[in-house]
């Protein structure tokens, strides 16, 4: 894998966050195959490339790592490839929006931007946990409408609203994420309006393009 890396430092930053009162049944969508040409990422596989020599000019941030990568878990900030943004956790919006990632930030500033990627052996999947509020995403699968599986770091621990499949195109070098939930694959809405444009949500069946692609950057202190 070819990916470029990040060399960034974050800072790591404690909150509560309340959760949301249930709504509409979860979707429980059989999960779609990987399209042609993706390959799903381990965490041996994942460390193989946060330990990869092969880095690139990135931009850079101010204040100490958060944690220390171990083998199987790292930290990393997600960049868009529809545009050009990197996923932050909106800690500050109010209920029931808090915790909220959106592609919105122009460079990694901090812990706003960061996430550990934990692996997770028997599920084959990943959790991610935000480095903005030590919290986990998860897919709102009761919200409704245009907020339905939308991705919020809310919870205390993973389970399947927090797991991710991870996957790689080496031709493409890019990454994407399929829901444990629902099985959709993430999307950021670029189409969106107010403080919900940019937001990352588990909707799509397929990579379709950029909404669901995204460029993956190690953060090290």
């Amino acid at each position: 894998m070819t990916s470029a890396l990040l060399s960034l430092s974050a800072l790591l930053a404690a909150s509560a966050l309340a959760v949301p009162a249930a709504g509409a049944a979860p979707r429980n969508d059989k999960p779609a195959a990987a399209p042609a040409g993706w390959e799903t990422v381990d965490g041996s596989e994942l460390a193989s490339f946060a330990g990869s020599d092969r880095r690139a000019q990135a931009p850079a941030a101010t204040g100490r790592s958060a944690s220390v990568r171990t083998e199987d878990s790292g930290n990393f900030a997600l960049k868009s490839a529809r545009n050009g943004k990197f996923t932050a956790t909106e800690k500050n919006y109010a209920a029931p929006n808090t915790g909220v990632l959106r592609a919105r930030s122009a460079a990694v500033t901090g812990a706003w931007e960061g996430f550990a990627f934990e692996w997770h052996e028997a599920t084959q999947t990943y959790a991610l946990k935000s480095l903005a509020n030590n919290r986990y995403v998860a897919v709102e699968g009761n919200y409704t409408g245009t907020s339905q599986n939308i991705l919020r770091a809310r919870s205390t621990g993973a389970g399947t609203w927090e797991r991710f499949t991870l996957y790689y195109n080496e031709d493409l070098d890019r990454w994407a994420l399929q829901s444990a939930l629902n099985g959709r694959f993430v999307a950021m809405e670029n189409s969106y309006t107010g403080s919900l444009q940019y937001a990352l949500r588990a909707r799509s069946l397929e990579v379709t393009g950029s909404w669901e692609q995204f460029e993956l950057f190690e953060i090290t202190g």
